[in-house]
């Protein structure tokens, strides 16, 4: 595959990172000030949509509130989003809780029980 190819992977990885750096202090609303961390961005081919895939430290209320806070600002993100990274036109920006460590840290302490003396 070709450089252009594989541009909107290239583009996705930008995306995350100039979201986590709007996340890290530039938004002012208060749903998102606790642990909100960018961990995937996937771009789809036509670089029209993107799923953002976030990890929310905090209770399920506090999970919730901060998903409401980043649909609100994803306006604003994609404006800044055009600007930062000169793009003609951002893609519409889908927030997805990502729960995938809390997945991961169930499976550790399953495997933990079992190997512990009964």
């Amino acid at each position: 595959m070709t450089v252009a190819g594989h541009r909107h992977e290239r583009i996705a990885g930008e995306i995350q990172q100039e979201i986590g750096v709007m996340l890290a202090g530039e938004l002012k609303d208060p749903r998102l000030e606790g642990f909100v961390t960018v961990t995937e961005v996937r771009l789809s081919p036509d670089m029209k949509q993107a799923r953002v895939y976030v990890s929310v430290t905090g209770t399920e209320q506090e999970q919730k509130s901060a998903m409401e806070g980043l649909q609100a600002a994803a306006g604003f993100m994609r404006h800044e989003l055009t600007e930062r990274l000169q793009l003609r036109r951002a893609p519409d920006l889908t927030f997805v809780l990502d729960r995938s460590e809390e997945y991961g840290q169930r499976i550790d302490e399953l495997i933990r029980r079992t190997k512990t003396p009964g």
